[in-house]
């Protein structure tokens, strides 16, 4: 695997491991075309749909692939990754796929809505979803990551 890649190869069994700064580019991009949708539901419900249904896609192989397969994991490992240079520490690949699922959630639902033309209701899916890409993207604070960890200590067995 190329060292431009947002995830490194690891061995057998171990968590892929993913470079940071390239969810945080993700979160970019989600928070561009979130917010875009979010901006356009009422004047062109139209353009809502159908920045709506792209990032859906995205979320979806973010989820079921992995983030390094997602177009916006493809655009940082190959376009910014190899400007930047390589990152101080890895990441683990789980609580980021995790958040994609959360976010493919809300993407769902506010397609669905507009579909609808349920205006409020993708609004609000649409926002909650602005709001954890930007925390993302800004701050580095991943929502949906923090989900995870929390259900994985819920989930695991008693020591």
């Amino acid at each position: 695997m190329s060292t431009s890649s947002i995830a490194t190869s690891t061995p057998v069994g171990a968590p892929t491991q993913v470079d940071p700064r390239g969810l945080r580019f993700g979160a970019a991009l989600t928070s561009l075309v979130v917010a875009a949708a979010l901006l356009t539901v009422s004047p062109a419900r139209e353009v809502a749909i159908v920045l709506t249904a792209a990032q859906t896609v995205v979320f979806a192989i973010g989820a079921f692939l992995g983030v390094r397969h997602s177009p916006y994991g493809r655009i940082f490992g190959r376009v910014v990754r190899p400007r930047i240079g390589p990152p101080a520490e890895l990441e683990d690949a789980r609580p980021p796929r995790f958040a994609q699922a959360v976010g493919l959630v809300f993407a769902v639902v506010a397609l669905a809505a507009l579909a609808l033309d349920l205006q409020v209701l993708a609004l609000v899916a649409l926002a909650f979803a602005l709001v954890a890409a930007l925390l993302n993207a800004v701050v580095g604070l991943c929502l949906g990551c923090e989900m995870y960890l929390l259900v994985r200590r819920a989930t695991a067995p008693a020591a």
